[in-house]
């Protein structure tokens, strides 16, 4: 058995503990943006009976711990038969520390071709923490001095706030328009900013079914976008975790980086939704050449890995090998291997739609949008909500969602709310909505409104 150790406190009354002032610790760490995530999973251990429409993970009823077993055994087996590797050879791959870019790169690049229609060289791909890490070495790369700006289209995912910040690098937003990228305001952001003296180096977007919103640009917007971006010389960073969950087959066009063909575009991917959440493994694509003095020194996936070696050497071989071994059950197809969980999605999406029509179709005072596909809907209601609405949700009406203004810079308030359906059954959902309706109907009624 495993002892747990005690801490002798004889003696130590009289000893002064050290103690660090907050002041002196990094800003970033009392930023309201680094405690959302804390703060709804705060909420939700609070009121474990609550129905959570807040949490962006991918449906469980399919895990199964065999898979584990399988998936690795099933990568070790390609090491040996098909890639030639020896016994000892394939244990010390997936037992011991790994190349910084990774071991499963020429899958992750066969996937990429198969279900994105992307081609790129295994090399310029580096298989990341999750896309957390990809955006932290992405940015970490580019952040070459205090003047360094990354833009992104608002409301934006958190995890890219949160990590420009521990940067010390400013997050400009543009505007999202109608078509969830408003090409005019690009434009103006990035002359203002060189204006004030700041460099513009990427704009970041979640181009499918994006986090919060769930829009998609269309292809028009996605062309001009390139072309655009060439003429400001302007990276963009392309985030794709969701991409494959369309509510429509094949109605998708192509991702930033499938046209791309400047190399402009810095692909950041994700196994989280597709593969396995608890692996933690993600990857980015950045195939831009760099050169030093007029002389090419390699690629942009090149800086990245040297930058990981010195944050976290490498991703987990294991967690690797599990990812590795279902993309190799599938062809390396993450479509293929998730066509019960697409299923799943799109009915939820559906049946979340179709309870928010029943319950509030009869007013004009709540709206909501509708996604062509992913995890999210953002519900529009006539008050104004915050994180003490949030707890006032979670315990008078045990339903919990996420407050929109987490995806704005500066903002404690919005009227409107972002909501989850990837987790739910059909049970949950039907549940969920009635609370949701319970609570924005007293909400309604107490600000003067009706819902």
């Amino acid at each position: 058995m495993c002892a747990i150790p005690t801490v002798e406190s004889a003696g130590t009354e009289n000893q002064e503990m050290v103690e660090l002032s907050f002041g002196q610790l990094h800003p970033s760490l009392d930023d309201p943006v680094l405690l959302s995530m804390n703060l709804l999973n705060d909420i939700a251990s609070d009121h474990p009976q609550a129905v959570s429409f807040a949490a962006g993970r991918p449906y469980e009823e399919f895990f199964r711990v065999e898979q584990l077993y399988g998936y690795l055994g099933t990568f070790v087996t390609h090491l040996t038969d098909v890639v030639g590797l020896t016994d000892a050879e394939a244990r010390r791959t997936v037992f011991q520390y790994g190349r910084t870019k990774g071991v499963i790169h020429d899958l992750v690049a066969r996937y990429l071709e198969i279900d994105e229609d992307i081609s790129v060289d295994p090399d310029a791909v580096v298989v990341t923490v999750g896309s957390q890490e990809a955006l932290f070495l992405t940015l970490r790369s580019l952040r070459a001095s205090p003047q360094d700006v990354v833009l992104a289209v608002a409301p934006t995912y958190f995890g890219l706030t949160g990590a420009a910040r521990l940067l010390d690098m400013p997050v400009l937003d543009v505007g999202d328009g109608d078509g969830g990228l408003d090409l005019v305001d690009l434009e103006h952001q990035v002359t203002a900013a060189r204006a004030r003296g700041h460099r513009p180096r990427a704009l970041y977007l979640v181009p499918d079914f994006s986090n919060p919103t769930g829009v998609s640009l269309d292809l028009a917007t996605r062309t001009a976008l390139l072309d655009l971006a060439a003429d400001l010389d302007l990276l963009i960073i392309e985030d794709n975790p969701y991409g494959l969950f369309q509510a429509d087959p094949g109605t998708r066009p192509p991702n930033l980086k499938a046209l791309d063909t400047r190399h402009q575009v810095v692909h950041v991917g994700s196994f989280a939704k597709t593969g396995l959440p608890g692996a933690r493994v993600g990857f980015v694509v950045a195939d831009q050449p760099v050169v030093r003095d007029g002389r090419p020194v390699g690629t942009l996936a090149d800086q990245l890995s040297l930058i990981k070696s010195n944050v976290t050497l490498n991703t987990s071989p294991v967690a690797q090998a599990v990812i590795g071994g279902k993309l190799l059950r599938h062809g390396c197809s993450m479509v293929a291997a998730n066509k019960r969980e697409i299923e799943v999605y799109r009915a939820n999406l559906r049946r979340v739609l179709a309870g928010l029509t029943e319950r509030f179709g009869a007013t004009d005072s709540v709206t909501w949008n509708t996604p062509a596909g992913g995890f999210f809907v953002v519900l529009t209601v006539p008050f104004t909500v915050d994180d003490r609405s949030l707890r006032k949700s979670a315990r008078d009406h045990g339903v919990i969602w996420t407050p929109m203004h987490h995806f704005h810079t500066g903002m404690t308030s919005s009227h409107q709310i972002r909501l989850s359906f990837s987790l739910l059954d059909d049970a949950s959902i039907d549940e969920g909505l009635d609370r949701l309706t319970a609570f924005v109907t007293a909400e309604s009624q107490e600000f003067g409104h009706s819902a």
